[in-house]
């Protein structure tokens, strides 16, 4: 797009009014302390933490302002700003951008219009849509902890985009710094030990092990539900594991089974919307991406494994338990009894040969298959040291919530901004719970029913054709279904206007042995997308895709078709037990209905978690 496009060339006035509030939390009552910072040296205390405005910065002031790129935005001169902390304990802090008040006869630019930089410490954030940091009252520019002495440095850039057309002559943006402090909370390390019982601890030296057969050790990150699994007694990270398997892909191609280059480390590590990393919420601030994960081979029976000597590793931000990390979070029960054991198939970290990897199975035992099949997936990071629980007593219906990921008074936050795995409440009587994927499309959100639908609590079933054929369309038997007796039944026209009326669906085939891009792109580089598409209004998840896991136990859950075809003959679908698994379309499975909503969904009430669901509705 030409910067001096003819329809542009009108008068847009945008004025950021640096207003900075400091809340201090101090037990159950709150001080607030306010001031407008414009061009002098003004600093705002609050005991030993000051928040300091440069006294060269004056805002930003856009006049006659054009869509810009955005090199020119991020060298246009910012708001510059400090936040010191002259004490000797750390604070944890988050920072927003609210809106401020404009004039009634003035009209508000929108979000999407508008791109930022922050540079903090001579770090820039890079060129980034305004809505993805959340909406009016909760646009996240940075949040953390501040150690004592220290001294954070800031410069904003916020600049209209040339990437998005529109019309927005003669709108206005007003907006203020806000900056929520709190004194010290524990961390998660000091928590976990603190409340777990010592009966169900193991310190083997380097780590000490939550054990037992369901210990309060639940924690909600970033709309999933995870297990705390040990304490680095030196460096006080936390590694997590999450509670279900969030995915199904295959390992590796045949007799390659390190981890290491393998399409498990690329699945886990892709930072693209296909991937989980890069779906992880804020995940430079939460997790410790230089990870060091030991994959060294062990055929060894469980009971007999020893710590892993180091004989291979990975450094990596997201990775997979060992069977070591496994065994090590049983004492005094068998295996199948430990919390650890789901009760569904997933991969581990330890190679049982040069053919096969372990896995866990059903009944908690270690067993080993090919790397070429595709079974369930639960990453594992390490939480930073630094990382604080602010809520929550570790159950599971009262998981630990953590600094800046424990968000309050969403409501008017567009659906867009959230994160995958966060539950939403749509649809009808019993199958009216859903889970964000992704956002796939950019500016929606793709979403997915929680669990197979049913009817008056028995999974229904469907073939996913009828005539065998294996590409999915709206015609096809499951196809019909979905985007027919499923739209007029299933969800009424509350939540139907919700939905895009066309979205694209992939159908690139995944046999054994091949990569979960495939289901996607033409090859493993993603150069391109697979031409094997359909359109329709309602779909389902592909193989590998995000939140195409099992999310309960066996006997609580069913078997579901996915869209992947596996071959000419045979589609993908997810088992019960959690891994993937090839038939014939004519087979009647579970039916997990997969949908786009528009850019304009908005969140009315609601936190993501599963007990207090995201209501939602359209914005005017």
């Amino acid at each position: 797009m030409e910067e001096t496009n003819n329809k542009k060339k009108q008068v847009i006035t945008i004025v950021i009014s640096i207003v900075i509030i400091l809340v201090l939390a101090l037990a159950i009552s709150y001080a607030y302390f306010s001031t407008q910072l414009y061009g002098t040296d003004q600093i705002v205390k609050v005991g030993e933490l000051e928040l300091v405005l440069d006294e060269t910065s004056e805002g930003i002031s856009l006049d006659n302002a054009i869509g810009i790129s955005d090199s020119k935005g991020m060298s246009s001169t910012p708001s510059t700003f400090e936040l010191r902390n002259n004490g000797n304990k750390a604070v944890d802090y988050t920072i927003y951008l609210d809106d401020n008040t404009i004039s009634d006869t003035d009209t508000r630019i929108d979000d999407k219009y508008l791109k930022y930089n922050l540079n903090k410490n001579g770090i820039d954030s890079g060129a980034t849509l305004l809505t993805k940091t959340g909406t009016n009252p909760n646009r996240v520019l940075d949040s953390g902890t501040i150690e004592g002495g220290r001294t954070n440095t800031y410069s904003l850039n916020l600049w209209i985009t040339s990437d998005v057309d529109g019309n927005y002559s003669g709108q206005v943006f007003s907006g203020k710094l806000r900056v929520e402090v709190s004194q010290e909370r524990p961390t998660v390390a000091e928590t976990l030990l603190a409340n777990i019982p010592k009966d169900n601890l193991y310190d083997d030296g380097i780590d000490t092990f939550i054990t037992g057969t369901d210990p309060n050790n639940y924690i909600w990150y970033s709309g999933k539900l995870w297990r705390a699994v040990s304490v680095n007694k030196e460096a006080k990270t936390v590694k997590l594991v999450t509670q279900w398997t969030i995915s199904t892909i295959p390992y590796n191609p045949e007799k390659q089974t390190a981890f290491e280059g393998s399409y498990m480390e690329d699945w886990l590590n892709d930072t693209t919307v296909d991937g989980f990393l890069g779906n992880l919420r804020d995940y430079d601030n939460f997790i410790v991406t230089d990870s060091v994960w030991d994959a060294t081979m062990d055929a060894t029976d469980l009971g007999s494994i020893t710590r892993p000597n180091g004989t291979t590793t990975v450094t990596d931000a997201v990775g997979l338990l060992n069977m070591y990390e496994y065994q090590s979070s049983y004492t005094g029960t068998t295996y199948s009894n430990g919390y650890l054991n789901n009760v569904l198939w997933w991969w581990t970290l330890t190679p049982y040969s040069t053919s096969n990897v372990r896995y866990v199975s059903n009944n908690g035992d270690a067993n080993y298959r090919t790397s070429a099949n595709a079974s369930g997936v639960r990453p594992s990071i390490n939480l930073k040291s630094s990382v604080k629980i602010v809520d929550g007593d570790g159950t599971i219906d009262n998981p630990y919530r953590l600094n800046g990921d424990n968000d309050t008074n969403l409501s008017g936050t567009l659906l867009s901004s959230r994160y995958s795995g966060e539950y939403i409440r749509f649809g009808n009587d019993e199958n009216n719970l859903y889970r964000i994927v992704s956002h796939e499309n950019g500016t929606g959100t793709k979403i997915v029913s929680a669990e197979p639908l049913k009817s008056s609590g028995t999974f229904i079933t469907s073939a996913f054709d009828s005539n065998s054929s294996v590409n999915y369309s709206s015609s096809t038997t499951i196809g019909t279904f979905l985007n027919g007796e499923y739209l007029n039944s299933y969800v009424d026209s509350t939540y139907s206007d919700m939905i895009e009326d066309n979205t694209t669906w992939y159908l690139g085939t995944v046999g054994i042995g091949t990569s979960y891009k495939l289901a996607k792109y033409t090859d493993t580089n993603m150069s391109s997308t697979t031409a094997s598409i359909t359109n329709a209004k309602v779909g389902l998840l592909r193989l590998g895709e995000l939140m195409s896991g099992q999310f309960d136990r066996y006997g609580n859950n069913t078997s579901y078709w996915t869209l992947t075809p596996y071959s000419t003959s045979y589609v993908r679908n997810v088992n019960d037990y959690g891994y993937a698994y090839n038939i014939t379309s004519a087979r009647a499975l579970g039916v997990r209905p997969s949908i786009n909503l528009k850019s304009n969904v908005q969140i009315v009430n609601g936190d993501g978690t599963k007990n207090n669901p995201f209501t939602l509705e359209l914005a005017s």
